[in-house]
């Protein structure tokens, strides 16, 4: 089965999980939503969610495995639109197509509209934090003298970034023309701008 959220098909270990979610009541969906779109905001909470999986299990007599199988692939569903970039009327279309009534799509539907800004928010921190500049030190420089008489006298910065890997932070040694370093400046500032739009 092929969705918008999902490049090629969903695993079938997937399909079959959302038959098996179509049996749960309304009531039982609406709480699973809210303790995956916890999950989701918590990222590092992973005994919390696997606590809450456990007591809602014990609450409603579902198996513990079976349920963990459930919300891996609704994780998977959401990180797929979430990397996608889905709107709630796409993602609708998608847990539709994967058999889910009305009323329980709605849930997850409304869950995603409450907490794509702070979803989006927690990916651009995590994707940022991966890269993290740490430091950054530059000369500009002038050309006196070289083999080609029409460098002579061009204008060059030097560049040392230090970005963090791991535990340790790695030098990266950069030489921009003029032109470049102003097109490397145009594109920082974007970044920034964005950024500071998503901040807030």
């Amino acid at each position: 089965m092929s969705l918008t959220c999902f490049k090629g098909p969903l695993p079938d270990s997937a399909v079959s999980d959302m038959q098996n979610l179509r049996q749960f009541s309304g009531e039982q969906v609406a709480q699973l939503s809210t303790i995956i779109f916890g999950c989701l905001k918590e990222q590092k909470e992973l005994e919390h969610f696997t606590s809450q999986l456990e007591d809602f299990a014990k609450s409603y007599r579902l198996g513990l495995g079976p349920l963990k199988s459930i919300a891996r692939s609704i994780l998977l569903i959401l990180n797929g639109a979430q990397k996608k970039n889905l709107n709630a009327e796409q993602l609708q279309i998608d847990l539709a197509a994967l058999g889910l009534d009305e009323e329980k799509t709605s849930y997850f539907v409304h869950q995603w509209n409450s907490n794509l800004p702070l979803l989006t928010r927690i990916a651009v921190e995590r994707t940022l934090a991966i890269n993290q500049l740490v430091d950054m030190e530059w000369k500009f420089g002038v050309t006196a003298a070289n083999s080609e008489t029409e460098k002579a006298g061009s204008i060059f910065l030097q560049l040392k970034i230090a970005i963090r890997r791991g535990n340790h932070a790695e030098p990266f040694y950069i030489e921009l023309t003029l032109p470049q370093f102003y097109s490397f400046l145009h594109e920082m500032e974007r970044a920034k701008s964005n950024l500071e739009c998503l901040s807030t």
